[in-house]
């Protein structure tokens, strides 16, 4: 799922940039979602400027909107994330986001001088309202229209991190001055007609720990062993089928429990060895314990 990351001073535009890009996705046929701070901010119970008052409840909002985003991640649907975003790193950790489900992003700047953000901001006067767009059933409180002070709008103006073309997580960058129309055709190929960049080992999920890695490869061998006792006590010797495994396990009249499991020892001590360099999947180790079992029975 493709995600338009919008950033840009209080007061300059980047709702109105939002429903005006949702607009034209949507004509397209896409299935657009905005996820919005004005709607985010309210939803937590904080106050407009007083939120924006306290960085520990700014880091709250930011991690829910982050977490929405992450939940809308799929192959059809857009992501338009409407806020500051006024922070180069959280804009990186949406970048790692993005590579890590490979799929395709574009940053909307909406750049405009600080005078006229301050004077389109003291035009709002109206207090917290209804999301008019919605339906009856699912109105959301929206601030949009509720001012900053002049204290809070020139303290997030000096936080602001403007993002840059040459910064990979800002790339590819769009910029909507005012007066100008945003460039939709622009964004539209970026998120569709570009390949997303590939993961790397900083956006992948680690691999199961130690622990958790042979934990779950013992589980997996002391379910083929009581299988194969299973057999063992009706009787049913010769070639038995194990869940995982297109190898039979050769089921003779000399196996027992204490037989099984010390094989079982001698595999997870090879597996360790193995696990220093790239562990088997544990998808795999049905068939690679068979495999070692059947090697393994004579003359044990």
């Amino acid at each position: 799922m493709p995600i338009v990351i919008i950033t840009g001073l209080p007061a300059s535009g980047k709702s109105t940039r939002a429903r005006q890009l949702h607009d034209y996705l949507a004509g397209k046929g896409k299935r657009v979602h905005i996820i919005s701070e004005n709607e985010a901010v309210p939803k937590a119970l904080y106050e407009k400027n007083a939120f924006f008052n306290s960085s520990q409840s700014e880091k709250v909002v930011r991690s829910d909107l982050k977490s929405e985003a992450s939940r809308h991640l799929n192959k059809d649907d857009v992501v338009i994330l409407d806020a500051g975003n006024y922070i180069k790193g959280f804009r990186y950790e949406l970048h790692c986001m993005t590579k890590a489900v490979r799929t395709t992003q574009c940053t909307l700047f909406t750049c405009i001088p600080l005078e006229q953000a301050w004077t389109f901001n003291i035009e709002r006067n109206e207090p917290d309202k209804l999301d008019e767009q919605a339906d009856q059933s699912d109105r959301r409180p929206n601030n949009s229209n509720v001012p900053y002070t002049r204290e809070i709008f020139d303290a997030l103006c000096m936080r602001y991190e403007e993002p840059q073309s040459s910064s990979r997580w800002d790339s590819p960058l769009v910029v909507a001055l005012p007066e100008d129309a945003i460039d939709l055709e622009a964004i539209y190929k970026s998120l569709y007609e570009t390949q997303p960049l590939p993961p790397n080992q900083s956006t992948q999920n680690p691999p199961l720990g130690a622990t958790n890695y042979l934990f779950e490869l013992d589980i997996i061998m002391q379910e083929i062993i009581k299988e194969i006792l299973g057999a063992v006590k009706i009787g049913a010797f010769g070639q038995l089928r194990v869940r995982g495994s297109t190898v039979k396990v050769k089921v003779t009249t000399s196996m027992n429990a204490m037989q099984l499991n010390r094989l079982r020892q001698k595999f997870i001590t090879s597996t360790c060895r193995a696990s220093q360099t790239t562990p088997a999947p544990l998808a795999q180790v049905p068939q690679l314990f068979v495999q070692f079992i059947n090697a393994n029975t004579v003359g044990c």
